[in-house]
């Protein structure tokens, strides 16, 4: 399935089931979380330097964490927790060569796949201090474990529902 087709789903995902969703207070409950949590990894990020170094190795060295085919790991459903965040998902690629969601000012989605939120290449692993690695990988811990959680919940409301309809 291309990454247009799964943003197509995902649309359609939210189109019919978006009052539904946000009418389950556990649904409700888990979205809020993780807005907690992706606002405290986006503060870590920034206030270690972390987001600026990304940013200099796509613009300066041409990046690779980011690359061309990364978009093809996400589903559906990780796709429509983006709509549900009030995120819209892009028409076309960001930036050519690279993955379908990076555009000009980062990464398009709010929530993403795991192996965006925890990869960290060798050079900023080399660059942060012990206390600040392990600092880091604690913050966005709890927003991966979050977004599982909330991924999962997702997914077992629209199949639960989707019998019924």
């Amino acid at each position: 399935m291309t990454i247009d087709e799964k943003i197509k789903i995902a649309q359609d995902l939210f189109r019919v089931w978006r009052d539904e969703i946000w009418a389950d207070a556990r649904v409700r409950g888990l979205l809020e979380v993780l807005e907690e949590k992706l606002a405290a990894s986006r503060k870590i990020n920034v206030d270690l330097g972390v987001f600026a170094v990304c940013k200099h190795c796509e613009e300066a060295d041409g990046g690779s964490c980011c690359g061309a085919r990364i978009e093809n790991r996400y589903s559906p459903h990780l796709l429509l927790l983006n709509l549900l965040l009030g995120r819209e998902l892009p028409t076309g690629h960001g930036i050519a060569n690279s993955c379908y969601f990076l555009g000009k000012d980062g990464c398009g989605l709010l929530a993403r796949h795991i192996l965006c939120v925890n990869y960290l290449c060798t050079s900023i692993q080399k660059w942060l201090s012990r206390q600040d690695l392990i600092g880091l990988q604690t913050v966005t811990g709890e927003e991966m474990e979050t977004m599982f959680r909330l991924h999962e919940a997702v997914k077992q409301f629209i199949n639960g529902r989707s019998h019924v309809h």
